[in-house]
């Protein structure tokens, strides 16, 4: 068995073991597509932008996803630099930590993407559940890479976890439908596609290709970001 398999395992038991994590798993996806919604639709009507309710919700579900995997690739890399560096030097080489630690951020991704999947289905529905929930693991996955970034340039956990915070404020409040300027502000934030086509799938709407396209090349830059972040973290310094 490859050494990157129990790694990953044991990387995410430890993010795991900690019952605050436990607890907002469930609590942010509850919290963002109950209360976060009716923020983003308030905000959207205050601009003149044209997000719906159900839209609302629906991108809401992302926004958990993406706030949630954000956080934790960053403390993945900013709590366990040290640690991860001692792995690199017994043997276990950087490229490997940085591969168990990027293959335990997707477990994570992959959970909370359920998790806020279960709770926008029983909050409201999902017209294309399936369209629906690759377009929160696009969310996840675009903030795993935003994340694990901050964690590997920024050492103190308060100034990162702000960074982080900040970006997602930008990102979340920039979104498609949200201002009238959204369309040519918004378009160039990470997470624009991806809105795009949550917020379809949500009201039952057919997605364009090009949101599609989008999506996968955004998702895959920023998880091989995430790579070399993680990398970056776990490599000797001389």
């Amino acid at each position: 068995m490859s050494p990157v398999v129990p790694t990953s395992r044991d990387f995410v038991r430890e993010q795991l073991r900690a019952r605050m994590t436990l607890l907002l798993l469930v609590a942010i996806p509850v919290f963002f597509v109950l209360i976060f919604a009716g923020v983003l639709g308030q905000f959207s009507k205050a601009l003149g932008g044209t997000l719906q309710t159900r839209g609302a919700t629906a991108i809401s579900a992302g926004w958990a996803a993406a706030f949630l995997s954000g956080t934790l690739a960053f403390f993945m890399v900013s709590s366990s630099r040290g640690a991860d560096r001692r792995l690199a030097l017994a043997g276990l080489g950087a490229a490997r930590v940085a591969l168990s630690r990027i293959s335990a951020a997707l477990v994570l991704g992959l959970t909370v993407t359920a998790v806020a999947l279960l709770t926008l289905w029983l909050r409201s529905g999902i017209g294309h559940p399936l369209h629906a929930a690759v377009a929160i693991f696009a969310f996840a996955s675009i903030y795993i890479g935003i994340g694990a970034v901050v964690g590997a340039l920024v050492s103190d956990p308060l100034a990162g976890s702000l960074l982080v915070l900040a970006v997602f404020s930008i990102d979340a409040f920039s979104g498609p439908q949200m201002t009238s300027a959204a369309s040519a502000v918004g378009s160039y934030l990470p997470t624009y596609h991806a809105a795009n086509l949550l917020i379809a799938a949500g009201g039952g709407l057919g997605s364009p290709g090009g949101d599609w396209t989008a999506v996968a090349a955004v998702a895959v830059g920023a998880l091989a970001v995430a790579l070399g972040a993680f990398w970056l973290a776990a490599r000797s310094r001389i």
